[in-house]
C-alpha cells in the first residue's frame, strides 16, 4: 500500500484527471482543422464553446465517478448505529480511496468491539447489583416482615375480641407486603433460572406476568432446546422479561404469544402481543435489549406487523459459545 495520505492520494487523482482532460482537449485542437483568429471571429465562438463544454463534461464525469465512494461513505456515516452491527462499506476498487474505506471499516470494528466490551462490563455490574439487592430484600426485609407477621399472630391470639379485626387487617397488609418483596426479589434475581433451567424459568416468568397484569400468555417452549451457555440463557430471560414489561406498560394488549423454539441453525425467542403496536425504538429498555443481544452475537428485531401489535424476535445462532 502506498505511503501517501488519503488527502494526497485524492489531490493527485484530481490533478491527473484534469491533466488528462486538458491534454486530450489540446490534442484534439492540435490535430483538428479548427483554428482561432486574433481577434476571435464570431464564427469561431461556437467552436470554442462546444470544445469548452466537452472538456467540462468529460472532467465532471470523471470526477463524479472517482468521488462516488465518498457519497456512499457519507451516507454510511449518517446511518451507522453501533447497536446494529455489520454495516460496512464495500471496496469499490478505487485504489486511491481504498485506504480510506478500509480505515473507516476498521474504525467501526474497533468501536463495536469497545462498545460490546463496555456493555458487557456494565451489564455484569448491573446483574451483580441486582443480585445484591435481591439478597438484601430476601434476607433482611423479608425476614423482618416475617418477624412482624409472627408478632402480629401472637398479638391476635392474646388480643380482646374487639381488636382482632384490626390486627387481622394489619396481618394481611404485612403478608401482602411480604409477597410483593418476594416477587421483586424474584424479578431482580431469577433464581429459578439457575436452579431449574431455562424451560422452567420461562414458564414461571409467563405465569407471574399473567397473574400480575391480567394479560393472557400463550406459551410454546421446545422441550429439546440445545444446551445454551449461562450468558445466553440470562440474555434470553432478561429480554423476555423486558418485552413482557413493555407489553404491560405500553401495549394495552389482552393477549401475548411467547415462543422459544430451536431451528437447525439457531434458537429463536419470539414475543408478540395484540396491542396498539407503538414501538419506542429509542427507549432505554429497548436499547438495553439490543446491548444484551450484542453480548452473545444474537440478532434482535422489533417491529409492528400488519394487524397491530408488536413482535420482538431474538435469534441466537448455534455458533454462540456454550459454557457453564
Amino acid at each position: 500500500m502506498s505511503d501517501r495520505t488519503p488527502a494526497q492520494a485524492l489531490f493527485w487523482r484530481l490533478f491527473v484527471i484534469n491533466g488528462l482532460v486538458f491534454a486530450a482537449g489540446t490534442l484534439v485542437l492540435a490535430v483538428s482543422p479548427a483554428t482561432v483568429s486574433s481577434p476571435i471571429l464570431l464564427t469561431e465562438v461556437p467552436v470554442l464553446t462546444v470544445g469548452l463544454a466537452l472538456i467540462l463534461a468529460a472532467n465532471a464525469l470523471l470526477l463524479r465517478t472517482s468521488l462516488a465512494p465518498l457519497d456512499a461513505l457519507a451516507t454510511l456515516m449518517q446511518r451507522v448505529d453501533l447497536l446494529r452491527t455489520g454495516d460496512r462499506m464495500a471496496d469499490s476498487g478505487n485504489s486511491d480511496l481504498t485506504h480510506l474505506i478500509h480505515t473507516f471499516n476498521a474504525m467501526l470494528d474497533r468501536l463495536e468491539a469497545e462498545r460490546s466490551a463496555s456493555s458487557a462490563h456494565a451489564l455484569a455490574a448491573q446483574e451483580g447489583e441486582r443480585q445484591r439487592i435481591a439478597r438484601e430484600l430476601h434476607d433482611e426485609i423479608g425476614q423482618s416482615l416475617t418477624v412482624v407477621l409472627l408478632g402480629l399472630k401472637r398479638a391476635v391470639d392474646r388480643a380482646p375480641d374487639d381488636l382482632r379485626p384490626e390486627l387481622h387487617a394489619a396481618q394481611e397488609t404485612v403478608r401482602a407486603s411480604l409477597d410483593e418483596v418476594r416477587q421483586v426479589a424474584r424479578r431482580l434475581r431469577p433464581g429459578v433460572l439457575e436452579d431449574l433451567g431455562l424451560h422452567s424459568a420461562m414458564s414461571s416468568l409467563s405465569s407471574d406476568f399473567s397473574q400480575v397484569s391480567g394479560i393472557s400468555v400463550t406459551r410454546e417452549v421446545d422441550a429439546d432446546l440445545p444446551a445454551l451457555g449461562a450468558d445466553a440463557e440470562l440474555v434470553l430471560y432478561r429480554i423476555a422479561q423486558e418485552s413482557l414489561t413493555n407489553v404491560a406498560r405500553h401495549a394495552h394488549a389482552t393477549r401475548v404469544e411467547l415462543s422459544l423454539t430451536a431451528d437447525p441453525g439457531a434458537v429463536t425467542l419470539r414475543i408478540r402481543d395484540n396491542g396498539r403496536g407503538c414501538v419506542r425504538q429509542d427507549g432505554a429498555g429497548i436499547r438495553g435489549m439490543r446491548e444484551r443481544a450484542l453480548l452473545i452475537h444474537a440478532r434482535l428485531t422489533i417491529d409492528s406487523p400488519p394487524g397491530g401489535g408488536t413482535e420482538v424476535r431474538l435469534v441466537i445462532p448455534n455458533t454462540v459459545e456454550r459454557s457453564r
